[in-house]
């Protein structure tokens, strides 16, 4: 059977995989997703190539060490009113990212390419529209105090899984495409690949 590798080091890409039956390993890709997402930025690039880019320059720095694994890249963007967020490295970064975020809608990004031999074989890429009740500064210190430092993991600073769930109004989209990656299209590949029964 064909090796399938994730090329992240994200735990929730990883749990989403493991629940839905998946075997797998991991390899995290060692690139500089910063300097390529900083060019594409620069460059006027729409923010679905942005994440289908970072994607697949992860997948494609694992493939070449497995070539004939299929190895799975994953990336998100967050979009509000064209400015796209990073994840915040520390806990004033998260509060600066939640008070810009408390009160409006912004557009969640997952991307997801596949790479066989240094080639992207397949790509889906998905969006969610996420509307952000209004966050008081006393919820957004207690909602990161509880937190710590698993607020860093994602770029809006929440897990819906979770107690970010606490955040919302109301999401538009899918479920999976907000932990970080569209999962239904990437099982339905592997389905067609025979990694897993029909």
């Amino acid at each position: 059977m064909t090796e399938f590798i994730l090329a992240s080091g994200s735990k929730t890409r990883a749990k989403m995989l493991k629940d839905a039956g998946v075997n797998y390993t991991v390899q995290t890709a060692s690139v500089d997703e910063d300097t390529l997402k900083e060019a594409l930025v620069a460059d006027g690039a729409a923010p679905r190539h942005i994440a289908d880019a970072l994607a697949e320059m992860k997948a494609r720095a694992v493939s070449f060490m497995h070539p004939q694994a299929l190895v799975l890249g994953a990336d998100q963007i967050l979009v509000k009113d064209d400015k796209i967020f990073s994840k915040a490295s520390n806990q004033q970064e998260a509060e600066a990212t939640l008070k810009e975020l408390s009160g409006g809608e912004h557009r969640l990004i997952s991307a997801a390419v596949i790479c066989q031999n240094g080639q992207a074989i397949w790509r889906s890429v998905d969006q969610v529209k996420m509307d952000v009740r209004p966050l008081s500064d006393t919820f957004i210190k207690q909602y990161l105090d509880t937190l710590g430092d698993d607020a860093y993991w994602s770029v809006g600073c929440y897990q819906l899984e979770g107690i970010g769930a606490q955040l919302f109004n109301r999401v538009d989209g899918d479920y999976f495409t907000v932990l970080g990656m569209p999962l239904l299209p990437v099982l339905d590949f592997l389905r067609r690949y025979n990694l897993l029964p029909l």
